[in-house]
């Protein structure tokens, strides 16, 4: 939770949703994750799908 508060996203915890929720969805490496994350923060963009 801590990581949330200063913006780091936790990979974790998106694995956790993906298997959880979307199961059919491929889960992104790490580093595609974390890209993603960064692109969609300093773009303004979302990327979340819930």
């Amino acid at each position: 939770m801590g990581r949330l508060i200063v913006g780091v996203p936790d990979y974790d915890t998106y694995v956790e949703h993906m298997r959880r929720v979307h199961p059919e969805r491929p889960v992104m490496s790490y580093e595609a994750f974390f890209a993603e994350r960064l692109e969609a923060r300093y773009r303004g963009g979302g990327g979340r799908c819930c």
